[in-house]
């Protein structure tokens, strides 16, 4: 399927590892103009090779702090140097530190919103102008399945995400018609976080950590990053043009919420 994105241009944040990469390289491949985003130098430079091996349009990285105001406005400001316009943000972020309701401080709280609500609120208002010029544009939030589902042992994630649902969802309503916004809420996906969880677990091996992700899963594996970048790509293009306020999961059928 032709997405008719081809020539378009994105920014991708966090995208250096996980389903933000997935995200960057599945726009890249479909000819969108990429910039690649993550705070380590080395493994921005190893993501960017690697999305570059698919692409068939242009893929820069830059390194900054999500966290940090200046940082997010100067990422807008690069992809428009370098592309000439922005089309698409897709909005992404690790995971904060997993703690159970009452363990978490005041500073874990605060990091934690400031990682997950504000980057997205500081990338929105810098790139709005821009997303609303030469017919329109997207924005994609990478979220979590906790949205849906709180998680008893990651209460972070679980109460502080929902704020971004709630950005989304009026942004749909105030942005549109030039501009879509939706959600993407991934389950279990085979990234560097669940491998690290798995390496330092108790499982015998790797792939006995592996096997215990899917018990809950119907589809009984554990997602593809590149599944989720595929959402993400479909959702900035115009194929899914009448898409527009929707949180999407993804999760192989593991959740248990009806809506």
């Amino acid at each position: 399927m032709d997405l008719q994105i081809d020539g378009n241009a994105a920014l991708v944040t966090a995208s250096s590892s996980g389903l933000g990469k997935a995200s960057a390289k599945a726009l890249a491949r479909e000819g969108v103009d990429v910039l690649v985003n993550g705070r380590d130098e080395e493994r921005l430079a190893a993501a960017v090779a690697e999305i570059e091996s698919v692409a068939s349009a242009d893929v820069v990285g830059q390194t900054a702090d999500i966290t940090q105001k200046d940082d997010i406005e100067g990422l807008i400001g690069r992809a428009v140097d370098e592309f000439g316009r922005l089309d698409h943000l897709v909005t992404s972020a690790g995971g904060p530190t997993p703690f159970r309701p009452l363990e978490a401080d005041d500073e874990e709280w605060y990091y934690a919103y400031d990682l997950l609500v504000m980057s997205v609120v500081r990338a929105v208002r810098a790139a709005a102008p821009h997303l609303r010029a030469d017919g329109g544009g997207t924005i994609v939030n990478i979220t979590s399945q906790t949205v849906k589902e709180a998680s008893a042992s990651n209460v972070l994630s679980s109460s502080v995400r929902l704020g971004v649902i709630g950005f989304e969802k009026t942004l749909s309503k105030d942005l549109a018609p030039e501009v879509r916004t939706n959600a993407v809420l991934p389950g279990a996906h085979e990234t560097p976080r669940i491998e690290d969880i798995i390496e330092h677990g108790d499982a015998e091996s790797y792939e006995a950590g592996l096997e215990e992700w899917t018990e809950d899963i119907p589809v009984d594996r554990v997602g593809d990053p590149m599944e989720l970048g595929d959402l993400v790509a479909y959702l900035s293009s115009p194929r899914s043009g009448f898409v527009n306020g929707q949180a999407v999961a993804i999760d192989g059928g593991s959740g248990a919420s009806t809506l």
